[in-house]
């Protein structure tokens, strides 16, 4: 299992003098940083030194980060919010413009994963609102929001997005599939926009993780897949990098042919799913 786990899941991390000399000093936004890929985020650009600015919903684990990167000689704020309030987060989106000098990062990893048929969807039209209201507005609101403190240091947008979009749709993922492809392509669309203004614009499509919302999935518990320290990597890794995406090796090899088999696969679903 843990060759398995090499080889699907292959690690990318930069060496800590690499991120200290890159991060340091450097303004960072993080949504979803109390819990998960977002926290250890977090804790490894407080090890590189860097600025934050804190966004989740869970107050007492994002003052414990600050506190944290105050000792270790960082500034940091932190904001606790429910990102599908939209009151809140016009709110947040102020209060950020304000305490933010600028931007030289936007990691949006906070995300909602829901799994139901539609078939049982009938009373449950707040699921899509919601789910798209986390993955896919709350993205835009902060980034039009920042756009200024961006383009003021040609700063990055990193997405946290999912492997599961560049394949046919699975049954029961209606919300999440569609939350997920509207920030993509909102993201690919912002990208050809603010490059005029040197502002990149990129997506990660993660494959499974280890985390606390995929791992209510009995299944998933038991499947190879990354740790939440190993995903933030990948975002390091990518924000550091020129490539505008991240997938892993086997999802770039089979992207191309996804389209070729996708009528057998939507078969699949239709008959045996």
């Amino acid at each position: 299992m843990d060759l398995l786990k090499r080889i699907i899941y292959p690690t990318h991390r930069a060496s800590d003098s690499t991120l200290r000399n890159h991060f340091e000093g450097k303004w960072v936004v993080i949504t979803g940083a109390s819990r998960g890929i977002g926290w250890e985020l977090a804790q490894t650009l407080i090890a590189a030194k860097a600025n934050l600015f804190l966004i989740a919903r869970s107050e007492a684990e994002l003052k414990a980060l600050c506190e944290e990167a105050g000792k270790a000689g960082c500034t940091a704020h932190y904001h606790a919010i429910d990102l599908r309030d939209r009151e809140a987060l016009t709110q947040l989106c102020e209060d950020l413009r304000n305490q933010c000098p600028y931007v030289d990062y936007l990691f949006v990893n906070a995300g909602k994963s829901i799994h139901r048929r539609l078939t049982d969807s009938l009373d449950r039209l707040h699921d899509f609102d919601r789910t798209m209201d986390l993955n896919y507005r709350s993205l835009v609101a902060l980034s039009l929001s920042l756009q200024p403190h961006l383009r003021a240091v040609k700063g990055k947008i990193i997405y946290t997005s999912s492997i599961s979009t560049i394949y046919p749709s699975a049954p029961g993922w209606a919300a999440y599939h569609a939350s997920k492809e509207a920030a993509n392509v909102w993201c690919r669309t912002a990208d050809a926009e603010y490059s005029t203004y040197g502002v990149a614009v990129k997506i990660a499509y993660m494959p499974l993780v280890h985390t606390d919302m995929s791992d209510v999935n009995a299944t998933y518990r038991q499947m190879p897949a990354f740790s939440a320290k190993e995903a933030a990597d990948v975002l390091l890794y990518l924000a550091l990098n020129g490539r505008h995406s991240y997938m892993p090796w086997w999802a770039r090899v089979s992207k191309p042919f996804a389209d070729v088999f996708a009528p057998v696969v939507r078969f699949v679903y239709r008959h045996f799913l």
